[in-house]
């Protein structure tokens, strides 16, 4: 079987733009079972209520994501909200640690996606916006969008 080559996204999400200042962006590898491969390979996965945490002996993990059963899979099927360890390397997970024991920082999922054939998740490690800066940043986006539309208009005259 020929090898996957690039980058085909799973799943993004998009409520963690949203929601959060993105500061650092990182690219972790994930660790995962045959029939979880199988399900994000259809496409069917949720980052909406998924969170990244530290535990004590250093190692970070993916909690809340939803990856659903394989359909065609047997007894060995996973459970869809497992934790899943990320796979990253020990100064990038140092260097995370320090940032989230800063008041206000978080580590958010941003996507999941497949590079040359291997599941990795992007993470990021964000502040929380407050209710102003998701108005302002709401409004930013709504201008950009306006201005193209107008540029747009403009150009097809011509």
């Amino acid at each position: 079987m020929t090898r996957e080559a690039g980058e085909k996204l799973i799943v993004q999400n998009k409520k963690a733009r949203h929601d959060y200042a993105i500061e650092d962006k990182y690219e972790a590898g994930l660790a995962l079972t045959g029939t979880e491969v199988k399900s994000l390979r259809e496409g069917r996965a949720s980052l909406a209520e998924a969170f990244v945490s530290i535990d004590r002996r250093g190692e970070m993990w993916l909690e809340g994501a939803n990856i659903p059963e394989y359909l065609n899979g047997t007894w060995n099927n996973h459970a869809p909200k497992r934790k899943r360890k990320l796979l990253l390397h020990r100064v990038q997970i140092t260097k995370l640690a320090r940032g989230i024991e800063a008041k206000g920082y978080t580590i958010v999922p941003l996507s999941l996606y497949f590079k040359d054939g291997r599941v990795k998740a992007e993470i990021a490690l964000a502040r929380g916006k407050r209710e102003f800066d998701k108005r302002q940043a709401l409004r930013e986006e709504q201008d950009k969008r306006e201005a193209l539309r107008a540029m747009r208009y403009v150009n097809m005259r011509h």
